[in-house]
């Protein structure tokens, strides 16, 4: 292997031809030229001694060898970007940048009033939302904060249960003055139903949870929940909505209330390491206090 120490342009070059596929998706991604991408790979293969893509039809196809390297440069730009944050939060106070992530829903449906106020109170304050159903690794510093419907597993974390955000069965009024109420659980079977595009394991948890979903037959599947929320608001048939998020709405209607009761657990964690740091507490405390005022606590 060369002695020489690769550059870190290198590796977030190398990282970005891998997730894009090709050297001009690459320069698009990172604001530089195809040429110079292509000189940042050819370096990076001289360096190690390793061929890193093959061209194909599809594209560029990692070999082996960038299938192993991979992982370290995934945590070579997590350590990059943690160090970016504490140099830009050093200085006293709250300031630099905190990342968040969240669900669809919540990032676009719930949190925005809440981060608009701590934005208020803090005005040195950088906020990244990072929105996507996928549990980012706190761990490997992918965010700083997550709010999570499922409890964390992984130790070294500070977390704090919100509690069930209360979730129900609605339709739009507009859609039941033309389809009709279903008046009992059998009906549900003439009606359009919207759900999920695949069997995952918290649709199964749901079945096992509240029977009643086998008796629906979706017209509309998504695997976005921020697509089944639109489906339903567009009168498009009966879903699952946050009871908090219907209520805004006076025209979308509650069915089988007694029938259809669901907890969705929601959690927020942070890295323990990050407890001390301004910005990142003041955030974790926002998002505590806010959630639990949604679901009514």
């Amino acid at each position: 292997m060369n002695k020489s120490e690769p550059s870190w342009d290198f590796y977030r070059t190398f990282l970005a031809v891998l997730r894009e596929g090709s050297l001009s998706a690459a320069a698009r991604e990172l604001g530089l030229t195809q040429p110079t991408i292509g000189r940042h790979i050819d370096a990076l293969e001289t360096m190690i001694g390793f061929q890193l893509f093959i061209r194909s039809p599809q594209g560029l196809m990692p070999t082996e060898a960038a299938i192993d390297l991979k992982p370290h440069a995934e945590q070579l730009a997590a350590n990059a970007a943690a160090l970016l944050k504490a140099a830009t939060g050093q200085g006293g106070g709250v300031r630099g940048t905190v990342r968040i992530s969240a669900s669809e829903v919540i990032g676009i449906e719930v949190l925005p009033p809440m981060l608009t106020a701590l934005a208020d109170r803090h005005p040195d304050l950088v906020i990244e939302l990072s929105l996507s159903d996928a549990v980012e690794d706190l761990l490997r510093q992918e965010a700083d904060i997550a709010v999570r419907m499922v409890a964390p597993e992984q130790d070294a974390l500070i977390t704090r249960r919100i509690g069930g955000i209360p979730l129900g069965l609605y339709a739009h009024r507009r859609y039941l003055d033309t389809h009709g109420t279903p008046e009992t659980l059998e009906d549900l079977s003439q009606h359009r139903t919207i759900g999920f595009d695949r069997e995952s394991a918290f649709v199964r948890s749901v079945r096992k949870r509240v029977p009643l979903i086998d008796l629906m037959r979706p017209s509309f599947r998504a695997d976005s929940n921020l697509a089944q929320l639109a489906a339903i608001r567009a009168g498009f048939g009966i879903g699952v909505c946050q009871v908090a998020l219907a209520k805004r709405d006076p025209d979308l209607m509650r069915l089988f209330e007694t029938e259809f009761e669901l907890p969705l657990e929601t959690f927020v964690v942070m890295h323990e390491n990050l407890k001390t740091t301004p910005r990142c507490r003041v955030a974790y405390d926002a998002l505590v206090e806010g959630l639990l005022a949604y679901i009514g606590r």
